[in-house]
């Protein structure tokens, strides 16, 4: 990932994420040979910052070094990295800003990020990348009218089922993200331990009925929407991966092929539900505005990718970007079928590809939605237990 790419939309120095929260090179001996950039840490010595700054600082920390095991892997990882028609602007990892960074070191949680520098990222994706006309305001958004966003959602029923589809599936991503802040929120924290756990309070201010004036049930139907679509594309994406050809390069060989029945097992899975999604509604109409809307339609997913180099904190953004080209990949995959369809079973797959990085992203994007769904059933409980 590279976490120092400048915001392309507008000067964003604001957020102590990246102007005082500074960052300083991880030490060359930690750095596995295989890797073209340093990683890095966050400094810990900007002491004079203001309280909620410093506490951004400490809980969006990127923590840039590797396990040993990883750093093994990375050495004997094969670029097979190929480029197509994308929904996502993705990173350049040959750049000399990006870097190798360790999922399981750098949990998505609460991080302290938030306010107006949260709300303009989120707003820019809805009000300038859903195909939404500035005078429909969205429900609970600022300036809003009284009308309890009936304006709105007749705006919505109104649309092509693509463009219906594509605010759900931003909600949905929204929500998710909302849903994982609230689990893994930070309770305690003293000298002699830091306690993560569910945060009731924040959950039913994202999501309780009365509280967001029905907005909150209808964003959780999206992410159930958004969890169909992706499990729709595992199911889709499974001729690629049985290939004989396709390896993880995991850095050891019994190891390659031990991951690789786990990865076909769970695709199996997903396969063996009933009917997902049908994304065959999709861009069904005229060929020649079909392919003009399903073009627009990547393009404003594009966008919305690259907004997420606008994020302040560095842990939000690694998520943030990690999470969107999830879901990009998930369409891309949806959205080629055909070509799938079509890949040989020896030999390389030239009509279809899915590089390294979209592979990882496709997967634990799907890890977060699959884990917003078992909080959500997590806070269900609490709720039903605190009546």
């Amino acid at each position: 990932v590279n976490l120092k790419k400048p915001c392309p939309f507008w000067n964003d120095n604001s957020h102590c994420g990246i102007r005082d929260c500074a960052v300083k090179p991880c030490p060359s001996d930690e750095v596995p040979d295989g890797i073209r950039s340093g990683s890095h840490k966050y400094s810990e010595e900007a002491n004079s910052l203001a309280e909620e700054c410093e506490e951004a600082k400490r809980l969006g920390a990127v923590d840039g070094s590797l396990s040993k095991e990883t750093q093994q892997a990375v050495l004997q990882w094969t670029q097979h990295d190929d480029s197509s028609d994308s929904f996502c602007e993705a990173d350049d990892i040959y750049s000399p800003d990006a870097e190798y960074v360790d999922l399981l070191l750098n949990p998505e949680r609460y991080t302290g990020y938030k306010g107006p520098d949260a709300w303009k990222i989120w707003n820019s994706i809805y009000e300038e990348n859903c195909f939404k006309p500035q005078s429909v305001k969205r429900p609970l958004a600022s300036g809003r009218g009284d009308d309890g966003g009936h304006t709105f959602y007749k705006w919505l029923k109104g649309v092509c089922v693509e463009k219906r589809a594509f605010y759900k599936l931003i909600s949905g991503l929204h929500a998710s993200i909302n849903i994982h802040l609230s689990a893994r929120y930070l309770l305690q924290d003293t000298w002699s331990e830091k306690k993560w756990g569910p945060n009731v309070t924040e959950f039913q201010q994202r999501f309780d009925e009365v509280i967001t004036r029905g907005e909150g049930p209808r964003r959780l139907k999206n992410l159930y929407f958004l969890y169909l679509i992706e499990l729709r594309a595992l199911s889709k994406v499974l001729p690629f991966f049985e290939r004989p050809g396709f390896q993880l390069y995991t850095g050891n060989k019994s190891h390659d092929s031990e991951m690789k029945n786990f990865l076909l097992e769970i695709l199996h899975l997903a396969k063996s539900f009933p009917l997902h999604f049908d994304e065959n509604s999709f861009f069904a109409g005229n060929k020649k505005e079909a392919a003009k809307l399903k073009e627009e339609f990547r393009l404003h997913f594009k966008n919305i990718s690259k907004i997420m180099d606008c994020v302040g904190c560095f842990k939000c953004r690694l998520w943030g970007k990690l999470q969107t080209q999830g879901l990009g990949t998930a369409l891309k995959i949806l959205f080629s079928e055909n070509l799938i369809e079509k890949i040989p079973e020896s030999g390389p797959s030239y009509g279809f590809q899915l590089t390294r990085q979209e592979i990882v992203a496709l997967f634990n994007a799907f890890g977060r939605i699959s884990t917003s769904v078992r909080e959500l059933e997590n806070f269900r409980n609490i709720l039903r237990n605190m009546r």
